[in-house]
């Protein structure tokens, strides 16, 4: 069978919070923001195993969350960005065939569900890299030097990011070695890796979810205690 792999990117620190704890660390529902994406992937029959990429300093704490999950292959330090620590989990899958499936998902989007690592799994069947993103409600707009309004995009046509994003490990793989030789190179997110060193790829676009928010911010730790609790009681 092709081995699948959820890597749960818990690197940040969490400093938009204003805590002085790393955020995947901060409790909502009585447990740790970092427990509950280990938990969905643990539980789910697509994934053969998962690898938790944590902030520095933090390992051990993670290794406490990670250790009732019998899925978790290990808790590793990230880096001091997104991108580092992408490159931290990819070095720690070098065994792993190209034709592996790897998930990565942001722990602080801790209610991700079953049914869009379903969707991401089923995407990556066939092809080598796929999305999750959810329809945007505001008009969005580009705004130029004034500032002013530069461009106004067709709210039909956008969509808003969230994870997992999955690949074919080969994909990421190559996308970031090409990235590794521009000097110029920045990323906030593994599609865009994929979308701009191997425009070839097709990126596939699934539906995410109105539960699979990121908590970022203080309020968002309001919505996640009240989405935790109807969590619980289902």
């Amino acid at each position: 069978m092709t081995p699948t792999v959820a890597v749960v990117l818990a690197g940040g620190t969490g400093q938009r919070m204003g805590s002085t704890l790393p955020k995947q660390l901060l409790e909502v529902g009585g447990r740790p923001v970092l427990a509950y994406s280990i938990e969905t992937f643990d539980a789910h029959p697509g994934i053969n195993s998962i690898l938790v990429v944590m902030a520095a300093g933090h390992r051990a704490a993670a290794e406490r969350v990670a250790a009732p999950y019998g899925s978790v292959r290990a808790v590793i330090e990230g880096g001091a960005t997104r991108t580092a620590s992408t490159l931290a989990a990819l070095a720690a899958l070098a065994g792993e065939p190209d034709d592996a499936r790897v998930l990565f998902h942001d722990a602080a989007r801790p209610f991700v569900d079953p049914g869009i690592v379903d969707r991401c799994l089923a995407a990556l069947e066939t092809g080598a890299a796929v999305a999750v993103a959810q329809p945007v409600s505001d008009t969005v707009v580009a705004v130029g030097p004034g500032p002013v309004v530069a461009a106004m995009p067709p709210r039909e046509s956008l969509r808003r990011f969230q994870t997992p994003q999955g690949f074919r490990l080969g994909t990421i793989r190559r996308a970031y070695e090409l990235a590794g030789a521009d000097a110029g190179f920045t990323a906030t997110d593994d599609c865009g890796v994929v979308h701009r060193y191997l425009p070839e790829v097709p990126i596939q676009v699934v539906e995410g979810g109105e539960h699979n928010l990121k908590v970022t911010h203080p309020l968002d730790l309001v919505v996640a205690e009240h989405l935790a609790r109807e969590r619980a009681q289902s």
